[in-house]
């Protein structure tokens, strides 16, 4: 497992990435179909270009929290994204992610979303993160799973999973 640790800056580092915000500068680029010398081939892929589409329309989501990319730390590229999508809703929080092509498989996505989870249930103001993902989209399933979450329910097509902070720290109706 790997393991965390969230400094009191923006990034959050773990065993093999960092997850830092989205800068003007990477949002005007990836909007503007330019190419940065700190990307990975073949980022952003098409989820990438909505999230900094969504970023770009948002001037009010709280930067602590929010969207970031995920970087490789042995490589300092940009591999992907993942994003909290902010503000809760009684105290619920959903999250995506994306890691481009050439880095799947390594457990990536699972390993920023454990860490980007962990973090959000820091806040007061998150009780539970959540993701929905369709059940056709098995690789996907494995992620939340290797992350911690935990299914809670679904439908034929949908699977929807889960993290909760411990008792102590949740928020009393």
């Amino acid at each position: 497992m790997s393991s965390s640790s969230f400094p009191a800056g923006m990034d959050l580092t773990t065993d093999r990435l960092v997850l830092r915000p989205w800068s003007a500068d990477e949002i005007t680029a990836v909007l503007g179909d330019a190419r940065s010398a700190d990307w990975a081939e073949d980022f952003p892929a098409e989820g990438d270009q909505v999230i900094a589409g969504v970023i770009a329309e948002q001037s009010d989501v709280p930067r602590l929290y929010g969207h970031r990319q995920i970087v490789e730390r042995t490589t300092g590229l940009v591999v992907g994204s993942i994003s909290l999508l902010w503000p809760p809703n009684d105290g619920a929080l959903e999250i995506g992610y994306g890691v481009v092509a050439s880095r799947r498989g390594r457990g990536y996505a699972s390993e920023a979303t454990r860490a980007l989870v962990a973090y959000a249930l820091t806040s007061p103001q998150v009780d539970t993160v959540y993701a929905d993902v369709e059940l056709s989209n098995p690789a996907s399933v494995r992620v939340l799973e290797k992350a911690g979450l935990r299914r809670w329910s679904g439908d034929a097509s949908t699977a929807r999973f889960r993290a909760t902070a411990p008792e102590p720290n949740r928020q009393q109706p």
